[in-house]
């Protein structure tokens, strides 16, 4: 399949599946189903139409407001719409028509949603985590034996187990909650399956984008030493830029350990 007409299937989907996490998002924290009812204003309880339905254009027709009762309708939705299209859009432009493009996709979808999940409530369901494990390896699993063989998911269930030891380890001093230590080992198997350059940098930018982050909240005074702040979206940020980046970090801080003549 061309670059191009991937990324173009890619972004739609994107779109598609972002309409489908803000719902998600709402009702998954407060154990509602996800398919009734049907999409409707939280203010009055108009049911969504379907034109006022089509992720970004249809916030943009609204003007921002409920079609019936006028009551504002927050720009996360479009936002997550619009940013689960450019994320998947990234995964595809990294992996390209792979037998592994649907996993990480997958994954940037439960990303967006236990990111923005932990930052409303502090929490990161069951319901999400769990399942995604049986998702990771039955996309995974076969990814690799189409592909390299079975080194990826041997080396990804290893950094799953250490990733596990580590967030337990600090769970048991106080310092991490237990959704944090459910998801760390689906991070490591997915960052495992990359290889262990993304395994070390995904769980480095974890700690270093949280404390950069916590820092920059107790400077300016909107938390302090004892304020509660999840580390989910931080777990989640750091896998990413493995995704991403790992390789060329890896490169660069390989070229300040041993530099070249």
């Amino acid at each position: 399949m061309p670059q191009a007409l991937l990324i173009g299937i890619v972004a739609l989907l994107g779109l598609a599946v972002g309409s489908f996490l803000n719902v998600v998002i709402h009702r998954v924290p407060r154990d509602e189903s996800l398919v009734r009812p049907g999409s409707h204003c939280p203010q009055c309880g108009a049911a969504v139409r379907n034109r006022h339905n089509v992720p970004v254009l249809g916030w943009l027709l609204l003007r921002g407001r409920c079609a019936d009762c006028r009551a504002p309708i927050s720009i996360r939705y479009p936002l997550v719409e619009a940013g689960t299209a450019a994320l998947f859009v990234a995964v595809a432009a990294k992996f390209g028509p792979s037998w592994a493009l649907p996993a990480y996709l997958y994954l940037a979808a439960v990303a967006i949603a236990l990111a923005l999940i932990d930052l409303d409530v502090m929490r990161l369901p069951n319901a999400i985590v769990l399942p995604s494990y049986l998702v990771a390896l039955a996309l995974l699993v076969p990814a690799a034996l189409l592909g390299d063989g079975p080194a990826p998911i041997v080396r990804g269930l290893a950094a799953a187990a250490l990733l596990w030891l580590l967030y337990r380890a600090l769970a048991h001093f106080g310092g991490m909650g237990g959704g944090d230590v459910k998801l760390a080992p689906l991070l490591g198997f997915y960052l495992g399956w990359l290889g262990w350059g993304a395994v070390a940098i995904g769980g480095f930018a974890a700690f270093l984008l949280g404390g950069a982050v916590g820092v920059v909240l107790m400077a300016t005074r909107l938390a302090g030493r004892k304020s509660r702040i999840p580390f989910g979206p931080y777990m989640l940020a750091g896998a990413f830029l493995a995704v991403f980046a790992a390789a060329p970090i890896t490169d660069w801080y390989t070229s300040l350990l041993i530099p070249t003549a």
